[in-house]
């Protein structure tokens, strides 16, 4: 009987990630669902990414969070439609809530969606929420050694931004072991080394956003 449930549940969330992943393509959106551990950066990457982007196209977030408004209210200064996700202590967002969050915002004209997940590398990995693209971000304050021990993520993600460069000479961090990893699991992914703090290889996630929206099909989740 709970493997009947557990199947219910999962099927359930294909269903809906399918009528996501369907309101999107009929708006041309592109949405990125966003992963990564907490505290890796992800909120900033997004930032940043908004200050570049927003007077060419059409941004929203979707803000997955545990409890607070804290990340929601970040992203509202850049005024951008914002709607924040809280799961109640869940450790991921699931095709449902994103479906609901999307009755939220107005999608005519909307280019770009990011879906900023839940802190965690293992649970929102496995549901699907109907975006476009998959970015995992992992930051150099980490370890190195995460592909290899959360490796659904990197194996299903379209591209792996490594933040927090800037902090490198101050960490024991092998670099090499990371990027060898990620190769092992997922060899023609980009790598993009990336730094919110000192704006080091922002261009280059500038840029692979840029594409995304303008060839989504070349980097689909599905």
């Amino acid at each position: 009987m709970e493997i009947k449930v557990v199947k219910r549940i999962m099927e359930a969330n294909e269903q809906h990630a399918e009528v996501v992943r369907q309101r999107l393509n009929e708006a041309g959106v592109v949405a990125l669902n966003v992963i990564s551990a907490p505290g890796s950066g992800k909120t900033s990457l997004i930032e940043c990414a908004i200050r570049e982007l927003r007077e060419e196209l059409s941004v929203a977030v979707i803000e997955g969070d545990p409890d607070t408004t804290r990340d929601a209210e970040r992203i509202a200064r850049l005024d951008v439609p914002v709607v924040q996700v809280n799961t109640e202590g869940g450790c991921h967002l699931n095709a449902t809530m994103v479906l609901r969050a999307l009755d939220e915002i107005r999608r005519d004209g909307l280019r770009l969606l990011f879906i900023e997940n839940v802190g965690n590398l293992v649970c929102p990995v496995v549901f699907d929420l109907g975006e476009t693209h998959r970015v995992a971000v992992v930051s150099a304050a980490e370890g190195h050694d995460k592909p290899a021990k959360y490796p659904a993520l990197f194996r299903t993600a379209q591209v792996t931004v490594l933040n927090k460069v800037d902090l490198i000479p101050y960490l024991d961090f092998d670099e090499s072991q990371l990027i060898s990893d990620v190769r092992k699991l997922n060899p023609t992914m980009p790598i993009l080394r990336v730094s919110c703090r000192t704006g080091e290889g922002m261009a280059e996630w500038i840029g692979w956003l840029r594409q995304a929206v303008t060839t989504p099909s070349a980097v689909s989740v599905r």
